[in-house]
């Protein structure tokens, strides 16, 4: 398996939690990194979208919400615990209730998120 990075809200205590669990049980093949303590380059998304949601780099791939999570435990032995996530009608419900937990807890812990503009019609 190849390297792989999960960048992470470590301001937010729930985030913090889950990836100090990560770190224990994690292979070599996963960085965790703080968007905080992290250099946000020009070719990597805004640090406010980081922050909204997880996001996993790999190679030139970026997997973002739930599943970067579901790619990040897949670094432990209980990645197959979480493979569920992702079978399709499952993953019909788990993709909006986590874009609907990430936008409250980044709106909690910053304020509103930024919206994203809609093409117009």
């Amino acid at each position: 398996m190849t390297k792989e990075t999960l960048y992470y809200d470590g301001a937010c205590p729930l985030c913090a939690r889950e990836m100090k669990h990560l770190a224990r049980l994690k292979r070599d093949s996963l960085n965790l990194v703080d968007i905080h303590q992290a250099d946000i380059t020009p070719e990597m998304p805004s640090k406010e979208d980081l922050l909204l949601n997880l996001h996993l780099k790999r190679g030139e791939e970026w997997v973002v919400g739930a599943d970067a999570n579901v790619a990040a435990w897949q670094h432990t032995r209980y990645g197959m615990l979480w493979a569920w996530l992702r079978w399709p009608l499952i993953k019909q419900i788990v993709d909006p209730v986590y874009a609907f937990w990430a936008k409250r807890r980044y709106d909690g812990l910053y304020g509103a998120s930024p919206e994203k503009t809609k093409p117009q019609a």
